[in-house]
């Protein structure tokens, strides 16, 4: 049922002008922002302020600015079989040759993205640009959305696997597709390296360096960001290349790092974008003794 009542959703929707989805995209995010836990309100404004040393005001802006575009954002997806006729008059790509050219080589590439500005549309994108991207994505609890997102992000072009889904992934990059990866999220304690990631030392997972790594195929780092008026501009970075030296873990380490730096770089001049709602340094609080940490970082 819930199925049928999001594809009604955005069927109505997609019949709106655009500049009046924008206006209820960005109501629906002033509302969400209203029930938002002030628990997590909270660790979202630490956070900010321990990343980005800003006062308790701006930090409270920032943190509403990062819940309030999930509305516009959510739209957006909802308006996926509008914007995949005119996908130029939503999102313009910068650096979109260097993607080509690392595809040249017939071996495939990583995209190493983060939860800043709307990801989902970003996979669309480059999809709609010509790029063959395996989206990674997580299995939703509720069948019905997992059926729909999965629909819509095939719908803009995309091919789907789930996080479990690791040797279709290889076998995907070995026949020249892109992987998509998102980058920025805590993982648990197995998974995890502790680098480091606005000075503070963090989990982080090495998948891109070790794909990459594995594989001989470059990573390029690739974020969005949203102007006013509701365009955006998908920004693709310089290639990295894991080095392949006898010390893999420290090759994957010293890649994963460089990934990191941009990532901040980016958040530390679109902080508004970036996902701080999410517990970033969970893991590292819960699942480590100050020990622990200091350890790995000298790894």
């Amino acid at each position: 049922m819930l199925y049928y009542v999001l594809k009604a959703i955005s069927f109505c929707v997609c019949a709106l002008p655009r500049s009046l989805s924008e206006i209820l995209g960005r109501g629906l995010g002033c509302f969400a922002w209203l029930v938002v836990p002030q628990k997590r309100k909270k660790l979202a404004m630490d956070q900010i302020r321990m990343c980005l040393d800003v006062s308790e005001q701006e930090a409270r802006r920032i943190a509403r600015e990062s819940s309030v575009r999930f509305g516009p954002m959510l739209f957006e997806v909802l308006r996926f079989p509008v914007i995949k006729k005119k996908p130029e008059d939503y999102v313009r790509i910068e650096g979109l040759e260097k993607l080509h050219a690392g595809l040249a080589e017939g071996k495939g590439a990583i995209i190493a993205a983060a939860h800043s500005g709307n990801w989902e549309l970003m996979g669309g994108a480059f999809a709609l640009a010509g790029i063959p991207l395996v989206g990674v994505a997580m299995k939703q609890k509720n069948s019905a959305a997992d059926r729909f997102i999965n629909e819509y992000r095939t719908m803009i072009g995309m091919h789907i696997t789930y996080k479990t889904g690791v040797r279709e992934m290889f076998d995907m990059l070995k026949k020249g597709w892109v992987i998509g990866l998102i980058m920025d999220q805590d993982t648990n304690r197995h998974d995890g390296i502790i680098l480091d990631f606005f000075g503070r030392p963090t989990n982080c997972t090495p998948g891109a360096a070790s794909m990459a790594r594995f594989q001989g195929v470059p990573i390029f780092p690739c974020f969005m960001h949203r102007d006013e008026k509701g365009n955006h501009t998908l920004v693709v970075h310089d290639p990295l290349y894991v080095e392949k030296t006898a010390d893999k873990r420290g090759d994957i380490r010293r890649t994963t790092q460089k990934i990191n730096d941009i990532i901040e770089g980016h958040v530390r001049k679109y902080p508004e974008e970036w996902f701080w709602l999410h517990d970033r340094w969970k893991s590292v609080r819960d699942e480590f003794s100050p020990q622990e940490i200091e350890l790995a970082r000298k790894d």
